[in-house]
């Protein structure tokens, strides 16, 4: 919008009411409706001077001032009473329309504009809405039945009547549009963060803040869909610790812990196929999980990420030392429940760290 006397126009619309508790965007939403059908009117007032017909032109001249009138009140009036006066008003002239020009002009389908508008006008107050539009429907099955088949004061011939119903079903259309636009994008998008930081939320609960790895928490809840009664292929998982780890901390400090348990989870996740799933199970320990897979294809895996562990060289205040880690690998027996196999796994590894550590136990 680099026009100058258009971004004034824009601000002009957008200008707020000033009252404290009210919708901004229910009055803006208002001021473009008004504008739309000012600019329909005068569309309107040409196509009765197109035909001569003074009575038309003067009831259009009578609606473009009493549209007008209601835009400026939408500067002056709280926005509650610019609605309701605004919905007399097109009440009146609908029935005006129609009692003069005939059912078949359409104007009678300016009710549904109405009854959208009513279901933005306030955050609450249900059973108001669920009442009024109740009274629209009433009021619109009353005009069926009152002027359907009633003869118009003027009679207009049926090209235009068709141009009439074009132009008013363009109209009513574009105003549901921008109410629908205007009320639906700021929740739609609200909904969309909501999505968003709900993801976060997720990957929160089940990240390993350290490390990015899978927590315990996710860990377990891929052992519970993996370790099924209907899933029949092999699979095998694996607690690993990193061997005098204590001492990593004790020596270098927490600082260098953590970095050690980052490099380590680092290496676990490039040696490891991407189907593997690799988790932060407490402390130092790990838990690998070996979908499809029984323990005799599990091992070469092990035995590169064992080899890949212990080529890491980490150095603190000059001081370069080297880890290594004590694998326990278990394979389900189809039988026992998700405890056991950890069980199992867990008494593997400590067999490994009394029998000299830096090895892998199945």
């Amino acid at each position: 919008m680099n026009s100058p006397l258009l971004r004034k126009a824009a601000q002009y619309i957008l200008k707020d009411t000033g009252e404290a508790n009210e919708s901004p965007k229910l009055i803006v939403v208002i001021r473009i409706l008004l504008l739309s059908m000012l600019f329909y009117i005068v569309v309107n007032s040409i196509i009765y001077i197109s035909i001569l017909n003074n009575i038309g032109i003067v009831i259009f001249l009578i609606s473009l001032l009493i549209f007008l009138l209601l835009f400026g009140m939408t500067y002056r009036y709280k926005t509650t009473t610019v609605v309701y006066t605004l919905n007399l008003c097109m009440a009146a002239w609908i029935i005006v329309n129609i009692f003069y020009f005939g059912w078949d002009t359409g104007v009678q389908h300016f009710i549904i504009v109405l009854l959208v508008l009513s279901f933005f006008s306030s955050y609450s107050q249900y059973g108001a809405k669920t009442f009024y539009a109740m009274v629209l429907c009433v009021f619109r099955i009353a005009l069926f039945h009152l002027c359907r088949s009633k003869e118009p004061l003027i009679s207009l011939p049926d090209t235009m009547i068709n141009v009439l119903q074009i132009i008013n079903t363009i109209m009513i259309f574009s105003c549901l549009s921008t109410i629908a636009y205007v009320f639906s994008k700021d929740s739609q998008t609200l909904e969309s963060k909501l999505v968003e930081y709900n993801n976060i939320l997720e990957d929160q609960a089940n990240t390993d803040a350290l490390t990015g790895l899978y927590n315990r928490r996710k860990a377990m809840q891929c052992l519970e869909s993996l370790l099924t009664p209907s899933n029949k292929s092999f699979t095998s998982i694996c607690i690993c610790d990193i061997d005098f780890f204590k001492k990593v901390n004790d020596n270098y400090g927490h600082d260098v812990g953590d970095m050690v348990l980052q490099n380590i989870a680092d290496v676990m996740v490039t040696t490891l196929d991407k189907n593997f799933i690799v988790s932060r199970w407490g402390g130092e320990e790990f838990l690998l999980i070996f979908p499809s897979c029984n323990g005799d294809d599990a091992c070469p895996h092990l035995e590169q990420l064992k080899s890949n562990i212990k080529a890491l060289q980490f150095n603190a205040n000059g001081k370069p030392f080297s880890i290594t880690m004590t694998f326990g690998l278990a394979e389900y027996d189809f039988r026992s429940d998700i405890d056991t196999v950890i069980k199992e796994a867990d008494e593997k590894l400590y067999m490994g760290k009394e029998n000299g550590r830096d090895q892998i136990v199945y």
